[in-house]
């Protein structure tokens, strides 16, 4: 019989925590932030790119004494940006498929341009905003509505949308993983 075995995680997920208690303070987004990327950063060393970073898919449990100790889950559709070991070429999602949740797709992504790791880091920028504020970047109505948003539309700066105090240079930051071109 075909069965996974999977670790069982007591906690929850960040989707759920700003749904339940709203937007976090700084220091704990960057706290959580930089867990989400040193996964992501080991994810690309191995050249990985996890596709589907999104609040439901940061998960916080409790590791020893330490609390808010991130896991990132459901690598169900990374994609190698590499040739694979042995010499294969990396396996190639389908044309036409959309494969990510559009209110945190990287405008490449949505366009369907072979993406890096930078699409995580866009998608990252997505997960810091709604930490920072309880928005997500942009509203639509349709998931081609987001995807035209992260396509054209510049983002409002999250302290423009929070009730707590944001830093300037954490506002700044995550601009910048915002920003509609990979190389910038």
């Amino acid at each position: 019989s075909f069965y996974y075995v999977m670790e069982l995680l007591e906690g929850l997920d960040i989707d759920r925590l700003v749904r339940r208690f709203g937007p976090l303070p700084a220091a704990r987004v960057v706290y959580l932030l930089r867990q989400i990327c040193h996964s992501l950063s080991e994810a690309e060393s191995h050249g990985l790119v996890h596709r589907d970073i999104k609040p439901a898919n940061i998960f916080l449990c409790r590791y020893g004494e330490e609390f808010d100790f991130v896991k990132v889950l459901d690598f169900g559709i990374v994609k190698a940006t590499q040739d694979a070991p042995g010499g294969g070429a990396p396996h190639q999602t389908a044309e036409q498929v959309l494969n990510g949740t559009p209110a945190f797709m990287a405008p490449e992504q949505a366009l369907g341009v072979r993406v890096d790791g930078r699409a995580d880091i866009y998608a990252t920028g997505c997960v810091a905003y709604w930490l920072l504020t309880g928005h997500l970047v942009f509203d639509a109505p349709t998931p081609m509505g987001y995807l035209i948003h992260h396509g054209s539309t510049a983002p409002t700066p999250p302290s423009k949308r929070s009730e707590l105090p944001i830093p300037a240079g954490l506002d700044a930051l995550v601009l910048a993983c915002l920003a509609k071109d990979p190389a910038q």
